[in-house]
């Protein structure tokens, strides 16, 4: 059996960052990443943008080069899935049967996509855009595709609407909710998104419930709503959120619910592991201390620093600012902040002109920003959400007043 000081699972941006973390760190112990695909670590974001429409090939969406993990000594044990964990042994079995030893263990997993449960949610070209695996699929059948049929309007399938729209296909999006983008924006983003994708020529359409999915000789042909009518498609694309992969955690006894629980240091209830990333439920003081799941880059890259840190001997409790992005057609969505709980919202900018800003409130006070094509809102109101300023509405609605004027 092979034994490293930090074994990290996952080598998606928490994984990699781990590594590169700690040896910026000057951590001299011996480092493996064990990721479940063949590929080097790869950026995620891109795969439902830039890679899928063909504008960067894959070796520029490589967070390092193949060189820089031997350079830096960082053992990559890539193809290779963990199938359980042995806190007392200090090890994780591998789906091949090795066994792998760890002094410190850092858990990066992320999520699977979460699937459809109806009939037909297994057929061929029915499809999830979490890995390059998913997205070359989807790219290989293109040419043969005209009508693809989206199912889910959060960021993921509007992203994924977006490249396919620009690319010529037609496109019918679903979402069961009253409006896209419902659990992370307030209305007046949800309205301007669904009317920019319809102006594109999708066919949007939310409130709908999917039936099944239709198909002939395994593959998928169509999608069955709730009331009867079917939507030809050559191609079924899903997003509908991730379920994080903590299993084998949750077995060895790690407290867990939505993500495995971990506390400000990402320390896991189990002695010796760490978890990062999308697969991590902590307590986030811009959530008003609820414990939450935070799917970004952001916190995953935040993650592994502190982690690093306490590996180190150098601890530091987390407390990152929240931020994400967006990228559909030529819109730029930059969000600063969680609107969870917001109870007032100001509308800054001018819709019409696809440049403004959504600012939330809670108590009078900015919890979070969505800024659509206005970067300078953003980086401004950063300080507004890290101090929770209460600004009034009326100062923060009037674009002639510079946000970083009303942060102090």
């Amino acid at each position: 059996m092979k034994r490293f000081d930090v074994v990290i699972v996952g080598a998606g941006h928490g994984g990699a960052q781990a590594a590169i973390a700690l040896r910026q760190q000057k951590f001299g112990g011996t480092i493996a990443l064990i990721g479940d695909e063949p590929d080097y670590p790869y950026e995620r974001p891109p795969l439902s943008k830039d890679y899928l429409a063909g504008e960067k090939p894959f070796e520029r969406i490589m967070i390092r080069p193949p060189a820089f993990w031997a350079e830096r000594d960082v053992t990559m044990l890539l193809g290779h899935r963990v199938e359980a964990v042995d806190p007392a042994a200090r090890r994780v079995r591998l789906a091949d049967g090795q066994s792998v030893g760890y002094g410190q263990l850092v858990w990066a997993t992320g999520g699977t996509p979460r699937r459809l449960t109806c009939a037909g949610f297994d057929l061929a070209k029915v499809h999830s855009v979490r890995s390059r695996a998913d997205v070359d699929a989807m790219m290989a059948s293109l040419p043969d595709v005209q009508r693809v049929v989206v199912i889910g309007g959060g960021y993921i399938g509007l992203e994924a609407a977006a490249v396919l729209a620009k690319l010529g296909k037609r496109i019918v999006l679903l979402e069961a909710l009253d409006r896209v983008l419902a659990r992370v924006a307030g209305e007046p983003v949800s309205q301007f998104y669904e009317a920019e994708h319809r102006a594109h020529g999708l066919d949007l359409r939310t409130g709908v419930a999917v039936d099944c999915i239709e198909g002939a000789d395994g593959s998928a042909t169509g999608v069955r709503l709730a009331g009867g009518e079917v939507l030809p498609s050559d191609m079924v694309i899903v997003g509908i959120g991730i379920i994080p992969s903590v299993e084998p955690l949750v077995t060895a006894g790690a407290d867990a619910g939505n993500g495995v629980h971990v506390d400000d240091h990402c320390r896991t209830s189990l002695p010796g592991i760490f978890a990062i990333g999308d697969c991590a439920a902590h307590e986030n003081r811009f959530a008003g201390g609820a414990r939450i799941r935070l799917e970004s880059v952001q916190n995953a890259n935040d993650q592994a620093t502190i982690v690093a840190k306490a590996i180190t001997g150098e601890p530091a409790p987390y407390a990152a600012l929240p931020w994400f992005w967006s990228n559909q057609y030529d819109l730029k969505l930059q969000t600063v902040g969680l609107s969870i709980g917001y109870d007032d919202l100001v509308v800054r900018g001018d819709v019409g002109a696809r440049s403004f800003s959504v600012i939330y409130l809670k108590q009078g006070r900015v919890i979070a920003l969505d800024c659509i094509n206005a970067v300078k809102d953003y980086v401004q109101g950063r300080a507004l959400v890290a101090g929770g300023v209460n600004a009034g509405k009326d100062r923060l609605s009037d674009p002639a007043i510079p946000l970083k004027s009303l942060a102090t």
